[in-house]
């Protein structure tokens, strides 16, 4: 099952281990485990930074049949489950805006290919996506630009000419 996995996200599979989790977690930008979640809750608590650091954590049940976010569902893990989904697995996504429909700030820096410049107003503006549209307004330079905590700011990776 899981070179079928790995075969299909070009991933590599890696045989479990005691530490395992330990070894790889700062390794890959994403790790899928055919695990039960509990045993992956436990093995990784201990290394769980914050959303910003830590990698997507997928987990699929032994038999193919669900594959669940655990963490960084607005990190890779969602995009990744839906990815899995293709070979029949039924994806099972509970981040808020996706479960609505709604755009996150994360999925907008994404699709636009800006970094996030002040990542702790992602929750405020997340929240407020799930309610109401919210305005991305582009502002071109050279500018100063004064915001309040619940406004995300997103920035190109080079300015364009």
């Amino acid at each position: 099952m899981a070179n079928k996995l790995a075969d299909h996200i070009e991933a590599d599979v890696i045989i479990y281990k005691k530490d395992i989790f330990k070894d790889i977690f700062e390794e890959y930008q994403a790790i899928v485990a055919v695990f039960a979640t509990g045993i992956v809750v436990r093995e990784i608590a201990p290394l769980i930074v914050d959303k910003w650091e830590d990698p997507a954590i997928v987990v699929v049940d032994s038999n193919l049949n669900f594959a669940i976010p655990l963490l960084g569902g607005h990190h890779g893990a969602n995009e990744l489950v839906r990815k899995i989904s293709e070979i029949g697995v039924i994806p099972v996504i509970t981040t808020a805006t996706e479960v609505h429909n709604r755009n996150s700030v994360e999925g907008i820096a994404a699709k636009l290919g800006y970094d996030i410049v002040n990542k702790e107003s992602t929750r405020d503006v997340n929240c407020a996506l799930l309610d109401q549209d919210v305005e991305v307004l582009e502002i071109k330079g050279p500018k100063i630009v004064i915001v309040d905590s619940d406004v995300s700011v997103l920035k190109k990776e080079k300015a364009e000419h």
